[in-house]
Formats: structure tokens, C-alpha cells, sequence
């Protein structure tokens, strides 16, 4: 494993390890060993800073690649910060980082999830779970770039696997190997924590490597890949290829109101949310305009595309549905419609068609996706939609999913799609509620933000659930104004919602109770 921990410091360590299986919260690990690890021989890598890091204020890359300005990080702990680079396959270039508190490790390790395409390292969260006590790690999953481009991918097909899933997997196994090396033995858990493509990047592990995490957080999950970027495709031709189908950024709040106007109240609070949007029979013709044309109206051309952005996009030969619409009620995150188009556009281009001068509006809803479909079938690189968890459950892995129902990027209905998948393979609701549970957020955006309760604690939740068997039977979630709590309410498992007591405080948790609605 290297040079060795002072002879000291590696006895009492492997004492603890001995005695209970992990270095106890109070064990103190001396700084001065951090350096040694630049010589630690892993296998397909080499470490290429191994820095003590004082407690305080570190300054490091901003998290959009190579030319984005540092970012400042504040109220770190002292900390061994190791930087690696992996190369499993001759084209591969994933650079790693882990950072192990030199005090206090709660004998745990958490790895951290991307965005998009993102080629960097998130810096910003990696704060949390290092304060909590944690070695934690993160990638840039093999290549250097910004969350929209994909140009990094043309003529790479192993940066492609890397970014699909090696990359992950290989920063989990090297990580633990840089945990065992300084700490003197292995974490005795180890969680994942990711959203969006980071929460697809969960599933995967989940799917493809069971054995690398006893817990996984999967937020918002950009699993079902190749389907999404073609709903990306489906909306930016809707409202993106005549100029008259397009529907100002204006508009929008004139189309949350009259969906709030017809169904605020169905789920018996009238609080600017909808519970479960799929109860909310909207019909956007109600707003169409009827005389001279107004802010206040949509003209029918805009009704159209309107409809399509809510409706799920399907083969245009078999009308079979390829991915589902964006639930009513999410139209004020929706900014310049469709928001994330420049992933898909650079995904079409750079991988499926190999050409920099694709253009979207040419997109076959047939033929193309199909041969998308084809290129992410050869390595079951991109797309994370197995339903197949049982190797999973089988070593004890808990699955914990999340996802905001006004989701502007990734509609909410992909995770109940997935959870309803997975329950009919694991043979249902009560062989599945033991590891997996979904955890619907309404009013929130995509991974956060919103009128919703979109701040709720989904690590201590999984610690519960993982350390001392306590399931999630609800997580406690609140709304943040001018940095205020001004409202909390209870998230429940799915498919059981938050419903109101009928006495006290709407904007209070403890008013709710998590139960299923006919």
C-alpha cells in the first residue's frame, strides 16, 4: 500500500479495524502521513498530487472545465486531498480526486455524481459530506468540458464507455484502495450521492456493479438517456422550428395560473403546488385566444405546441411512447424552453451522428432513434433502465430515489416509469419496499429550487436506513425564503402522498401524514 502510517498511528488503527471493523469517529490520523501517498502503486493509475490541506479556506478549479474561473470553498476541515488519474483503456484519461479528513473519519466513504456532460469536478459538493466525516471522491468522469458538450466524444469511443459507466466504477475501486492506504483498512460502508446524470449514474452502479455501494442516493436520474435527449429534440421542434409555435418566456406564469386555477385545491390545500400533478385534468385550449390576441392568451398555433410539451413523445410508426411529457404545474422553470436542448443537440451530433453540422430540426422520431438506441445498446453504455436489482437487494444495498414533480429538465413521471418497472421485476410493491424507495417532491425543480419543500436530508436518511435498519417512512423537507423556513411538509414513499389534516397549519410537517389516495 506505499510507505506505511507512522508505526503508532498504523497499530492503533489496526486495533479498531480488529476490534469493530472501522477507525473510530475519534481516531486522528497525523497529516504528515498524507504525502506518502503520492507513491501508492495502483493498478491503470498514477497519483498525481498527494497534499495536506490546513483547515480553513481552499481554492480550487470552478466546476464548468478547465477555462472556468477557481471557485472558493470555506470551513473545511484539515483534510488529505489525492489527486489521481485512471487510465483503464489506452484512450482513457479520468481524473479523480479523494479527500480524506485527517481527523475524526467516521470510518465511511461517500462518492459524488455530475451533471450532464459535465468533464469536471464538483467541488462545491463535496463540502457536506466531508464535514459529516466522510472520505469522499468525484470525477470528471474521463473528460474535460462543460454540462452541454459532448464534442469530446467524436472519434472516442472508450471516452464514451468512461463517461458512460467505467469511470464511476473504476474511481469507486481506486478510491477505497486510497481510503486503505491511509486509514489502514477498508470503509465499512460506502454510499453513493448524485443527481441528475449523477443520479444515473447511481442506477447504473446499482445495476451493473452491485458490490461497490451499500447505499445509493439517485436524484432526479437521467437514466433513461437516449429517450430523454429525444424528448429534448421532440419539444425544440414544437416550439422551436416556426416561429409561431413559440411560446414566450412571458407566458408562462399566464399558464401556471390557470393550471393552479383548475387544480390547486385537488389535493385539498391550495398552496401554489400540486401534489400529484396527474391528477390535474388541464385542458390548454382554455387558453386560447378567442378575439383580438392579447398577453393574456395563447393563439392556437401556441395551444398546439403547448399540448406537445405535456404529452409523452412517441414513435411516429408505431406510436409507441418514447419518453413522457413535462407534468403540468412545472411551466415557471421552464425558462427558454426546452432548457437543457443543448445536451441532446450535442449528444445527436457528437455520438449517434458523428456530425458537428447535425441539424435537430431533421430529427426522425423513427429511424434516428432508433439508431441511437442501437449505439447505446453495444456497450449498455449510456442508458441505465434495468429493472433487474436482485443482485443488489441480494448483498443488502439500499436504493433511496428522488425527484421534483415541476422537474423543468427531466420529467417526474421517468422515475415512477423506472419504479414501477423495477417493481414488477423484483415481483412487487413488498419484495421492492424493502431496499428501493421513490421519493416524489412536489413543486420542486430539477434537483432543487422551486416553490416546493426542496430542502430535506437524504443522507441521514440512508444512514438510518443502511446502519440501523429503519426504512424511510417519510423525510422531513422544507422551503427556504430570504433564509427563512417558511414551510416544511412531509415527502412520502411512493406512490403515498403528503395529505392534510384538515386542522392547523398547512405550512407545518406535522399536519400531514404520508398516505396512499384512491
Amino acid at each position: 500500500m506505499g510507505r506505511r502510517l507512522g508505526s503508532a498511528v498504523a497499530l492503533a488503527i489496526g486495533l479498531a479495524l480488529a476490534g469493530s471493523g472501522s477507525v473510530p469517529a475519534t481516531a486522528v490520523i497525523s497529516a504528515a502521513s498524507c504525502e506518502t501517498l503520492a507513491s501508492l502503486v495502483l493498478p491503470n493509475a498514477s497519483i498525481n498530487t498527494a497534499q495536506s490541506v490546513t483547515a480553513g479556506v481552499l481554492s480550487v478549479q470552478g466546476p464548468g472545465g478547465g477555462s472556468a474561473p477557481p471557485q472558493t470553498l470555506s470551513n473545511l476541515p484539515a483534510l488529505c486531498r489525492v489527486i489521481a488519474t485512471l487510465k483503464p483503456s489506452a484512450d482513457s484519461n479520468i481524473r479523480i480526486e479523494v479527500w480524506l479528513p485527517t481527523a475524526n473519519w467516521n470510518g465511511k466513504f461517500m462518492a459524488l455524481g455530475n451533471g450532464g456532460f459535465l468533464g469536471a469536478i464538483n467541488y462545491g459538493q463535496m463540502r457536506d459530506p466531508l464535514l459529516r466525516g466522510y472520505a469522499v471522491a468525484a470525477t470528471d468522469t474521463g473528460h474535460e468540458g462543460g454540462l452541454s458538450d459532448a464534442s469530446w466524444a467524436l472519434g472516442h469511443p472508450e471516452k464514451q464507455i468512461d463517461f458512460g459507466y467505467r469511470s464511476v466504477h473504476e474511481m469507486t475501486v481506486q478510491a477505497k484502495a486510497v481510503v486503505r492506504a491511509f486509514y489502514g483498512g477498508e470503509p465499512r460502508l460506502s454510499y453513493w450521492n448524485g443527481c441528475s446524470s449523477g443520479g444515473k449514474q447511481g442506477l447504473k452502479e446499482a445495476q451493473r456493479f452491485p458490490d461497490d455501494y451499500n447505499g445509493i442516493i439517485a436524484g432526479a436520474p437521467a437514466n433513461n438517456w437516449v429517450h430523454l435527449l429525444t424528448s429534448f429534440v421532440a419539444v425544440a421542434q414544437a416550439v422551436r422550428v416556426d416561429p409561431a409555435d413559440a411560446i414566450p418566456p412571458s407566458k408562462y406564469p399566464l399558464i401556471n395560473n390557470a393550471v393552479m386555477t383548475r387544480c390547486d385545491l385537488a389535493d385539498g390545500v391550495k398552496d401554489g403546488i400540486l401534489e400529484d400533478p396527474r391528477r390535474c385534468r388541464f385542458d390548454p385550449g382554455v387558453l386560447q385566444c378567442t378575439g383580438a390576441l392579447s398577453d393574456d392568451c395563447l393563439t392556437a398555433p401556441q395551444v398546439a405546441a403547448l399540448k406537445k410539451v405535456y404529452a409523452p413523445v412517441k414513435n411516429s410508426r408505431t406510436g409507441q411512447d418514447i419518453y413522457p411529457g413535462l407534468p403540468v404545474g412545472s411551466e415557471l422553470g421552464w425558462a427558454n424552453l426546452p432548457q437543457p436542448f443543448a445536451i441532446a443537440e450535442s449528444h445527436f451530433r457528437f455520438i449517434v451522428f458523428e456530425n458537428p453540422s447535425w441539424d435537430f430540426s431533421t430529427m426522425n422520431f423513427d429511424t434516428d432513434v432508433a439508431r441511437a438506441e442501437a449505439i447505446d445498446a453495444r456497450v449498455g453504455q449510456f442508458t441505465a433502465t434495468d429493472p433487474d436489482l436482485s443482485a443488489f437487494k441480494k448483498r443488502g444495498g439500499k436504493l433511496l430515489q428522488y425527484h421534483g414533480w415541476n422537474d423543468q429538465q427531466i420529467s417526474a413521471q421517468n422515475s415512477i416509469d423506472y419504479h414501477d418497472t423495477v417493481v414488477a421485476r423484483m415481483g412487487g410493491v413488498r419484495e421492492t419496499d424493502d431496499f428501493y424507495r421513490l421519493f416524489m417532491v412536489p413543486g420542486m425543480l430539477h434537483c432543487g429550487g422551486g416553490r416546493g419543500t426542496d430542502r430535506f436530508d437524504t443522507i441521514a436518511a440512508m444512514e438510518q436506513w443502511v446502519e440501523r435498519g429503519v426504512a424511510p417512512a417519510r423525510i422531513e423537507a422544507s422551503h427556504i425564503t430570504d433564509g427563512k423556513v417558511d414551510r416544511t411538509r412531509p415527502l412520502c414513499p411512493y406512490p403515498q402522498v403528503a395529505v392534510y389534516s384538515g386542522s392547523g397549519s398547512t405550512d407545518a410537517s406535522a399536519n400531514f401524514s404520508c398516505r396512499v389516495q384512491p
